[in-house]
């Protein structure tokens, strides 16, 4: 379904039933790179998947200011206000991570758990973010001047995603054309907009969450495992979790698995 937000439109795709579960994709992710992963997940839950602005089927505005935080936020509870969910558990892989740590902090009332999968509360020195708000504005430029197959072929190669060459090739061959189906002007004002380098660092503000917080990591992902431990020893009600052989998309690369960990996640904390 298309739903308006804001004067922008939305792909939602709902799948289940029973209690809501909100899936937020990563960076040139989509709401498809969920559908196997959540298949142990459907017959208990109903698995709300968006399609984040300037990615998938959204709209891919020309304005800045509709891919920063604060208007994503916005945009993300008025989407559940229009579905008529009060209260949600959240799920956020890299990207859509940031996006759900922000949103776990900023509006505790409206979610009941928290998966963070391969995921970060941003940059705490200034010098750190401002160069990496440098090194997204470069990449944003080198998709604007290049074009999408360029950038998609060196993103594919980058080492963050060195794992991905271990999975089938028909999965490989499926991520690749999700990935050129997105807007490029929507994948370098993402960047420029919800960057980790424009985030507001949430470190300070990780001792404020309550609800139940599951961290995911893949083992071959040495960066996000670090970050993960340390942001478990900073959040007093959660469980970490490094899953084995796999990289920094466990949902693509373990799918399975992945769903698994999730549901017992839930149930152990009595979501259903």
């Amino acid at each position: 379904m298309f739903l308006t937000i804001n004067d922008k439109k939305y792909h939602v795709n709902i799948v289940g039933q029973g209690s809501p579960l909100l899936f937020l994709h990563g960076f040139t992710g989509s709401t498809d790179n969920w559908l196997e992963p959540i298949s142990s997940l459907i017959s208990q839950y109903r698995c709300i998947l968006i399609d984040l602005i300037g990615h998938g089927k959204s709209d891919s505005p020309e304005g800045i200011q509709n891919y920063t935080f604060d208007y994503l936020m916005k945009d993300v509870l008025l989407i559940l206000d229009k579905l008529e969910i009060d209260k949600v558990g959240l799920i956020g892989y890299s990207m859509g991570g940031r996006l759900a740590l922000a949103l776990a902090i900023e509006f505790p009332e409206r979610f009941t758990h928290l998966v963070l999968e391969s995921s970060s509360p941003g940059l705490n020195e200034e010098t750190d973010r401002q160069e990496r708000m440098l090194t997204d504005e470069s990449l944003a430029s080198f998709i604007e001047e290049e074009g999408i197959k360029k950038f998609v072929t060196y993103w594919e190669n980058i080492p963050l995603f060195a794992s991905q060459q271990n999975m089938p090739d028909s999965k490989k061959v499926y991520l690749h054309n999700q990935r050129l189906n997105n807007n490029p002007m929507g994948l370098a004002n993402s960047l420029k907009g919800m960057g980790t380098g424009v985030q507001l660092p949430y470190w300070g503000s990780l001792h404020k969450l309550n609800m139940p917080v599951l961290l995911l990591c893949g083992e071959l992902d040495d960066k996000f495992c670090i970050i993960a431990r340390k942001m478990s020893s900073l959040i007093s009600n959660s469980t970490f979790k490094k899953i084995n052989g796999a990289g920094h998309a466990i949902h693509m690369e373990q799918p399975e698995k992945f769903g698994r960990i999730v549901s017992g996640f839930l149930q152990s904390k009595n979501t259903t």
